[in-house]
């Protein structure tokens, strides 16, 4: 009675070797499964960060061509459009191919301020498709000589 017992207890603890290859027999393939479902989202992940890292980029280009075109045409005796061929030509620099379609305003701009803004858009991962727009700008006041 005890060896029957001690028996029963054994096949209640260890499952008998035939039951384990058909559990996992069942198991076959479902690594499989779970990375056709996985792998699409981990790459769409991975293009969002680099997506994120181009419009970065290109506002920074942006917004550092506004700021020397500022400080361009901001000097005295300076004019305006000292102003925006400066922001021009550093967006064209910097930005490369990383600022596409860039567009240079002195909208805003008085006699005693000048306010240079950047536009433009960062490319695209997705063929087809523009990236997203940038506008970034900046602004200061001109340097006048004035009699006391």
């Amino acid at each position: 009675m005890r060896d029957a017992a001690a028996r029963d207890r054994q096949r209640r603890a260890a499952p008998p070797r035939a039951i384990m290859r058909a559990r996992w027999r069942e198991d076959r393939g479902d690594t499989s499964i779970q990375m056709v479902i996985v792998l699409p989202f981990i790459i769409l992940f991975a293009l969002l960060i680099a997506q994120a890292s181009m419009w970065y980029y290109a506002r920074e280009a942006a917004q550092t061509a506004a700021r020397e075109g500022v400080s361009a045409g901001r000097t005295y005796h300076s004019s305006i459009d000292a102003g925006t061929s400066r922001a021009q030509a550093v967006a064209s620099q910097i930005g490369g191919n990383s600022l596409l379609g860039v567009g240079v305003s002195a909208a805003g701009s008085s006699a005693d301020r000048i306010a240079i803004t950047v536009s433009g858009h960062a490319p695209s991962l997705i063929p087809g498709m523009s990236g997203p727009s940038i506008s970034q700008s900046a602004s200061g006041p001109r340097e006048n000589w004035r009699r006391p």
